[in-house]
């Protein structure tokens, strides 16, 4: 189980991410479109100030059920931990123990 500070610093985070998604977008189609160096520069200077927690590259995956960040398989949304457990127990679909 993930501290629970690191999950509600996650969740903080996603909503940075949505509330600047826009501002960020319209600020970085300003910076490739103009035209003047010191123009690009005023206009870099307005993206600093907006938070580093709201670029995309910085939202972690994360397990719904434990809050694991490593081991995430995208598909389910679960670490490795919980998909093997729930995948033993039958409650993935098509989810199958391999042998050959």
């Amino acid at each position: 189980m993930a501290k629970k500070n690191m999950i509600q610093r996650e969740i903080k985070r996603k909503k940075l991410i949505e509330k600047y998604k826009k501002k960020r977008q319209k600020v970085k189609y300003l910076i490739s479109t103009a035209q003047d160096f010191e123009e690009i520069i005023k206009i870099q200077k307005f993206l600093q100030k907006i938070p580093r927690n709201s670029m995309e590259c910085r939202h972690r995956n994360r397990c719904w059920m434990t809050g694991r960040s490593r081991g995430f398989y995208r598909h389910f949304g679960l670490s490795r931990h919980v998909l093997r457990e729930m995948s033993h127990n039958c409650l993935l679909p098509g989810i199958r123990k391999s042998s050959w």
